[in-house]
């Protein structure tokens, strides 16, 4: 059985990210969508509010399960005895960002990443593009999912 692991902060979750997580639930016998912390990144919601939403729009999916990590992502997929990190890559500059880290896990620990292009139509959706947008008032309800869109408009409001 394979196992892959889909790693990202998820914040928000946005249709981009949905694109790649049942692409690839497609590929793998198995996939963990997993969100981690990373304390370089300010964020909008907190863990448990990412997994729950993470949680209820990955439902229909049968071979998904969702979790937490924190620490390395490598060390996560150990734990779990994943296979592959897949990873999204709405460009070259993703590609760039992404190459030295998919080089140093697999160093680190043989777990290889396998890059999944964004769908064309999704390339220029990112989580804290969302946010920049969405805290100016514009429309993002076509770049995430209704659940996170209204999440994303109850936290807004309390700002």
């Amino acid at each position: 059985m394979t196992r892959a692991v889909c790693p990202g902060s998820f914040d928000p979750v946005t249709n981009g990210h949905l694109d790649i997580i049942r692409r690839a639930a497609a590929i793998f016998d198995e996939l963990v969508v997993a969100t981690g912390t990373n304390p370089s990144k300010s964020r909008l919601f907190d863990p448990e509010e990412r997994l729950d939403m993470l949680r209820a729009l990955c439902a229909d999916l049968p071979n998904v399960t969702v979790m937490g990590f924190t620490g390395l992502i490598v060390d996560f997929c150990r734990e779990i005895d994943a296979q592959a990190i897949v990873k999204g890559l709405r460009g070259g500059n993703d590609y760039e960002y992404e190459l030295p880290m998919a080089q140093m896990n697999s160093h680190l620990t043989g777990v290889e990443t396998v890059f999944v292009p964004t769908n064309a139509s999704l390339g220029y959706v990112s989580s804290s593009l969302v946010k920049e947008v969405a805290s100016l008032g514009g429309d993002v309800s076509g770049l995430v999912p209704p659940l996170v869109h209204a999440h994303l408009q109850e936290r807004l409001a309390r700002s």
